[in-house]
């Protein structure tokens, strides 16, 4: 198949309630999708993700603000004149259908010649690798390979956007690492504008160009993967975009080369002067695997700030021992790489936890 036309996606100040307007489901929703960028929607359950989805496919109307399809204002366009694909996380194939009627479908909808279906469908299939497929049904194909023939039911019209409601929800976790790596590939051949919706993070940063964390109909932060892992605005993006140890408390004291935090369950803590912080209430993250964890009595590192404490629980988990260490009234997560032969920490000794203070973020609260 060609390449598709790159086009961008914008919405402006978008808003969307029900209920007359009691209950707010998308509030003041400003992002740009790049032309040919792959841009993810990541987000708990409730968040606005899926609506704004649907919204940008048509099946949903905003009462506020704008969206932009190549510029144009598609406010008020229903879905059919859009242009825009989408396949739903149940795949919605027809089940009486062969594959390759299912894939033809759209082009029938849109009286096409019987050639140009017998190509642009033979085209389809073959990039998504189900040629030989053509005359099953979708009960005989396997998960992983109904979701391609979704894909290529949608592409095969080449719309401007494409559209993703989490395709990969129904797979088990060797499926999805390999689909998701597919869905990649084929946006990349395609060239095509994607917005793809998902609440698993992961999937969300090893896809993503650049990503929009939403949470309570909110745009909280918008960025690249490694941007919003690195550097979070806020808790909530801390805590949903990976894994994170959080911990709330106020700055009492900002001067020469001293950042004096207290901590609600961990108490003071000092930490090199750094120039955004100013004193007041605010929280401390930091990400687990950047917790260095020593004996309780053994040397430490002077180029980490230490805390004490006493191993709660572990986990081994192959790459990595995941420990939950008790620090006053707080926990902290250490995350610490193993190899073969290393004797983990065992339960309820002590130890001290070195906090890398380069990697500490301060966030609001």
């Amino acid at each position: 198949m060609k390449q598709l036309k790159k086009i961008a996606v914008e919405c402006r100040n978008i808003g969307l309630s029900y209920d007359g307007g009691k209950t707010e489901v998308l509030r003041d929703i400003n992002l740009r999708v790049e032309p040919g960028e792959f841009f993810a929607l990541l987000g708990p359950s409730g968040s606005g993700k899926s609506t704004l989805l649907r919204l940008i496919a048509g099946f949903n109307q905003h009462q506020r603000g704008q969206l932009l399809v190549d510029g144009k204002d598609i406010t008020g366009v229903p879905p059919y004149g859009r242009n825009i694909g989408m396949v739903f996380q149940s795949y919605a194939l027809w089940p009486h259908m062969t594959i390759w009627d299912n894939v033809a479908f759209g082009l029938v909808e849109r009286r096409m010649d019987r050639a140009t279906i017998k190509q642009k469908v033979g085209a389809a299939l073959d990039l998504v690798g189900l040629t030989q497929y053509a005359n099953r049904r979708p009960n005989q194909l396997s998960g992983g390979q109904q979701q391609r023939v979704a894909l290529a039911r949608t592409i095969v019209i080449e719309p401007q956007v494409l559209l993703l409601d989490e395709p990969l929800s129904n797979l088990d976790k060797k499926l999805r690492v390999q689909m998701r790596e597919e869905l990649r590939s084929l946006q990349r051949t395609l060239g095509i504008t994607t917005i793809f919706v998902t609440h698993d993070q992961e999937e969300a940063m090893t896809t993503a160009d650049r990503m929009a964390v939403m949470d309570k109909g909110v745009v909280q932060q918008l960025g690249t993967p490694a941007a919003l892992f690195d550097y979070p605005s806020n808790p909530f993006v801390a805590n949903f975009v990976g894994t994170t140890n959080l911990l709330p408390g106020h700055v009492d004291h900002v001067g020469g080369d001293v950042v004096r935090f207290r901590g609600n369950d961990v108490g003071e803590i000092r930490l090199p002067r750094h120039p955004d912080v100013r004193e007041g209430p605010t929280a401390i993250s930091f990400r687990p695997h950047t917790v260095r964890m020593v004996i309780g009595d053994a040397v430490r590192d002077p180029g980490y700030v230490w805390m004490d404490g006493a191993v709660e629980h572990c986990e081994f988990l192959g790459e990595f021992t995941r420990y939950r260490v008790r620090v006053g009234k707080a926990t902290i997560t250490a995350d610490q790489a193993h190899y073969s032969g290393m004797s983990p920490f065992s339960e309820r000794s002590a130890v001290g936890l070195g906090i890398d203070a380069t990697q500490v973020r301060y966030l609001p609260i």
